[in-house]
């Protein structure tokens, strides 16, 4: 029997990352704006750039280009911040950016075409994607963002931020 939500299909919003193209919930993004400068702080993951004051709210910005371990590219006119609404597993909503090389698209995917993705088993983290979706002839991977954001390293720049 087919629950009667799995033809239901939510928004995601797509970005690239090299030659990949990834999506998240398009509930979870705040707003999308051009590169600036960052505040960087000292004894941060490489990945982490720094925190920018986002009208009044400290918001941390991370690069997912090295979050995911992909060769670092310098930031030009196409690199946007995507600013997203993160909930952590006790439930505390906080806003974040993630630093990615261009915004794609907005796709409607049912929960039905998004499948789990591959075990690679030890040597790749599967940990952040919540599956592989086909949206016409691009496959796309649709992310966790509570899960990517919430590692033990960004809760300590949240501490620092807001300290």
């Amino acid at each position: 029997m087919n629950n009667i939500n799995d033809d239901i299909a939510n928004k995601y919003l797509t970005f690239v990352l090299a030659t990949e193209e990834y999506a998240i919930d398009i509930l979870r993004v705040q707003e999308i704006k051009g590169w600036s400068k960052v505040t960087q702080i000292p004894n941060t993951p490489k990945y982490i750039c720094g925190v920018i004051n986002l009208r009044g709210t400290i918001v941390p910005i991370v690069d997912l280009r090295l979050r995911f371990h992909l060769d670092y590219q310098k930031y030009g006119s196409m690199t946007v911040v995507v600013v997203v609404n993160v909930i952590s597993s006790n439930g505390k909503e906080r806003i974040m950016g993630v630093v990615v090389d261009g915004v794609s698209d907005v796709y409607d995917v049912a929960e039905v075409n998004i499948k789990p993705p591959p075990d690679f088993g030890s040597v790749i983290s599967t940990e952040f994607v919540k599956g592989l979706a086909t949206v016409g002839d691009n496959m796309v991977i649709v992310l966790d963002i509570d899960k990517l954001l919430n590692s033990d390293e960004l809760a300590i720049v949240d501490s620092l931020a807001q300290g």
